[in-house]
């Protein structure tokens, strides 16, 4: 299974978003802080985005809580 990889910051209302509706999926995803590590957040940003979460599944990525992209996992 391809890891979920959220990019996030502390206190981050579509992050909590995010992760509720991975775990009640049951599926499993680990947490980058983008306050805590500068390399991360300039993926981030080479990616193009600019708001938090940023969510990589393999090649797949987008950014902010979007149910209709955590349907599909």
């Amino acid at each position: 299974m391809t890891v979920v990889t959220i990019y996030s910051k502390p206190n981050c209302v579509q992050c909590n978003a995010t992760y509720q509706a991975l775990e009640r999926k049951n599926i499993p995803y680990r947490v980058i802080d983008l306050t805590q590590d500068n390399t991360a957040l300039d993926f981030v940003r080479q990616l193009g985005y600019q708001q938090v979460p940023v969510v990589v599944i393999g090649q797949k990525h987008w950014s902010g809580f979007r149910p209709d992209m955590l349907l599909g996992l």
